[in-house]
């Protein structure tokens, strides 16, 4: 959840209005300073309950909680209605500082837990693992609070419809709400009832509009939804709008394509000036690699310390981009530096994909030996002066404290509760060159110098407690790193990155994929695999698979995602209106099905959807499939028409459906080296609206060649690969000169020259 670093906060929830037009309870809550961890203030463990079964980290963390937990399933509901008691949602995830704030303050302190107990059925919920009963009763708490984020909190009736919601609550104000609600409940049951059926009536029809045929989305989204974006840049510290600020790798995305259909300059200058003030502030991780979840501050200087897998993958393909159109080292070296990190600390050892990492740790406390450790945020990745002289030496600490920005008495200027004292958030301060001009030194000596700092730190710091490692593995999250893999590894020639974007595209398939229905698992971890995929599963799962076999063109990656296709289609698709259902709607205690386009901190289905369809449709030449992709787009004619920028994945998609695509086809071996530098030379430039085929002579030709005949026919030439550039498979003339073939593909302007 958003929380900025100021000394008070504001905590909103607004519930149904009962009699006299009196909402339920309006609170205003103060910025706790202590912080969680799972264990009584005499050290002891004191209670169990349901969620020690649970396989989720996250209710693992409220296993031992004095409230009498509950997992959301059949026991609970039959239990709130036949004791006709409201429901106590608290929704969550591993990773989310706030909510082990609230675990700490509240869910821990015997005394309101008893409130909760006597008088709710209490449900822990990890958001992550559904992100089908959060879309529900965060679309309830948005509309009511005009906001949202974790921990959520939300009041239901015993037939799960919510009446009272909001975020996160400090524990005098729980102490507050639970008798308020109880009489509420006791006095004025029909009311809050009422209320929650009406409420609950209107979110259903606010999420089932069909599309409008009189307004169907074209090119003027596309310079709107710009117009609001530049508006909104930051140009001193790149990013758009203030602090707190996301990275949204979805808006990025949206720019890159922009300028490449219009060939404005500033849509890319955007991007990549977000790109580099990213990578150098202290929301990069300069030691370890990888990316926070977001800058508290305007100038990405001090994160909210926490590492999720998404962001990683959508940051190494927005830096990837940018390498391919600007040929600068520095893109290639960030993507490698988010890969990396990925391989070494968030990867499995079947190849699977870890979720996130904390971002608070434990930390020494050798001022209280009654509690000689404590969780802080942060506290694994910042330092002091003095820890760094001690590491490196004296000498080699000057050049480093100049680079990032380290102070003897820490950098950390707003620090209102005293979380970083004399610590330092490591951020570029100075460039190579102003350090070899104050130090006397080469700039590759410098380089040197804090390549070795750096490893001799990393070090030091692996010997810290780390942080928690959400080790489950969902298969969204995995398509979208997978995605990341593949394209890097074909891009930088880096065999490492393709193998992994296989190894990992394997465990799902082996692990996580029934091979009879071609369903999906959402979930796998200790050996288990748990929870039906959801829309988003299956779409960024294509969407690797996609990427998997336009970078390793093995015919099955492009079968599986067919495949998938259409179980998705099976399951999800609204064949009426248009568009994909969150969820199966086999779930009968989900309150209603959602179609969600909004593109957040991940894009959503139905955008990631509306372009698998069109690039199948192209690879295939199905137009039904074309048909589902601009029925898909169509649905959300409004959203797009009214808040473009809310939507920018889906202009993407909608980018794509208006160009004409490329049609690269490659004769060639699978495992050939000719192959493989006409495979470099595509992924090495810009190229979003293409696609590519291998006419391998053997199966994956004859397989693709029933949908495109014409595929059949396309050979080598010389017995070397050979390339046939197209549009709707009207063909240039074939070619095996990598000249030639560049030509074809990237025509001079459309990216910068390699160097």
């Amino acid at each position: 959840m958003i929380r900025p670093r100021t000394k008070w906060r504001y905590v909103t929830a607004v519930g149904i209005l009962l009699a006299g037009g009196m909402a339920l309870l309006l609170v205003r809550g103060r910025t706790p300073i202590c912080f969680g961890d799972e264990k009584s203030a005499g050290g002891e463990i004191a209670f169990t309950n349901r969620l020690a079964r649970e396989a989720s980290p996250y209710l693992q963390q409220h296993a031992h909680n004095p409230v009498d937990w509950y997992p959301w399933g059949p026991e609970a509901f039959e239990k709130a209605r036949k004791e006709n008691k409201p429901i106590f949602l608290s929704i969550g995830y591993s990773t989310c500082h706030w909510c082990h704030v609230m675990e700490r303050e509240s869910f821990s302190n015997p005394e309101i837990a008893k409130l909760i107990n006597d008088n709710f059925v209490p449900i822990k919920v990890d958001r992550e693992e559904r992100p089908d009963i959060d879309a529900v009763y965060m679309s309830f708490v948005q509309a009511t609070t005009g906001s949202g984020g974790w921990p959520m909190t939300v009041l239901l009736t015993p037939d799960r419809k919510p009446f009272f919601g909001g975020t996160y609550f400090p524990p005098e104000d729980m102490k507050t709400l639970i008798p308020k609600v109880h009489d509420a409940w006791l006095n004025d049951r029909e009311k809050i009832t009422d209320s929650a059926e009406r409420i609950t009536a209107m979110l259903k029809q606010a999420t089932s509009q069909a599309a409008d045929p009189a307004h169907a989305a074209g090119e003027a989204a596309f310079a709107q939804a710009y117009g609001n974006l530049k508006g909104h840049f930051d140009p001193k510290h790149g990013g758009f709008g203030t602090a707190p600020k996301f990275p949204r790798p979805v808006t990025l995305n949206f720019l890159l394509h922009y300028q490449h259909r219009t060939g404005d300059k500033a849509a890319l200058d955007m991007v990549l000036r977000t790109l580099r003030a990213m990578a150098d502030g202290g929301m990069h991780d300069q030691l370890g690699g990888g990316f926070h979840r977001y800058s508290t501050d305007a100038r990405w200087f001090l994160p909210h310390f926490e590492k999720m897998l998404y962001d990683q993958a959508q940051l190494a393909n927005s830096y990837l981009d940018a390498y391919q159109i600007t040929h600068e080292a520095f893109y290639a070296d960030t993507t490698r530096d988010i890969l990396d990190y990925v391989l070494r600390d968030m990867t499995g050892p079947d190849g699977q994909f870890y979720s996130a990492e904390d971002a608070d740790s434990t930390v020494s406390n050798a001022a209280e030996p009654k509690n000689p450790e404590s969780k802080a945020e942060g506290a694994f990745y910042v330092w002091t002066g003095a820890e760094i002289r001690e590491a490196i030496g004296k000498d080699a600490a000057a050049v480093f404290a100049f680079r990032y920005g380290v102070q003897d008495g820490g950098n950390v200027d707003a620090d209102p509760r005293g979380e970083f004292p004399k610590k330092n958030v490591l951020s570029v301060s100075h460039s190579i060159d102003e350090a070899a001009t104050k130090f006397g030194k080469t700039g590759a000596e410098i380089e040197r110098l804090l390549t070795d700092a750096r490893a001799k730190l990393l070090e030091i710091r692996s010997r810290r407690p780390r942080p928690l490692r959400d080790d489950k593995t969902l298969v969204s999250w995995n398509g979208l790193m997978i995605s990341a893999f593949a394209r890097a590894g074909r891009t930088l020639g880096d065999d490492r990155y393709l193998q992994q974007a296989s190894r990992s595209a394997t465990f799902i398939q082996e692990h996580l994929l029934d091979v009879k229905t071609h369903k999906l698992t959402r979930r796998w971890r200790a050996g288990h695999a748990e929870v039906d995929g959801f829309l988003e599963d299956y779409t960024f799962y294509i969407q690797g698979l996609l990427d998997l076999y336009e970078s390793s063109p093995d015919i099955r990656w492009l079968k599986l995602a067919l495949d998938l296709q259409k179980t998705q289609d099976e399951l999800f698709r609204d064949a009426p209106a248009g568009g994909y259902f969150v969820t199966s709607g086999k779930d009968s205690s989900i309150l209603m099905r959602l179609k969600d386009a909004e593109d957040n901190a991940e894009p959503s289905g139905n955008s990631v959807s509306a372009l698998n369809l069109l690039r199948l449709s192209q690879m295939t030449d199905n137009r039904e499939m074309r048909k589902k992709a601009e029925q898909t787009i169509h649905a959300f004619d409004s959203m797009i028409e009214r808040a473009p920028t809310a939507v920018p994945q889906m202009l993407v998609a909608l980018d794509f459906a208006l160009s004409k695509p490329k049609q690269i086809v490659l004769a060639g071996k699978l495992d050939g080296q000719d192959t493989a530098a006409m495979l470099k030379t595509v992924h090495g430039h810009y190229l979003p609206n293409r696609i590519i085929l291998l006419a391998d002579g053997g199966e994956g030709q004859r397989f693709l060649g029933q949908g495109v005949p014409l595929l059949v026919e396309m050979k080598m030439i010389g017995d070397r690969a050979t390339a046939y550039v197209c549009e709707n498979f009207t063909c240039h003339l074939p070619t095996n000169d990598l000249s030639i073939f560049k030509s074809l593909i990237a025509p001079a302007g459309t990216t910068r020259p390699a160097p």
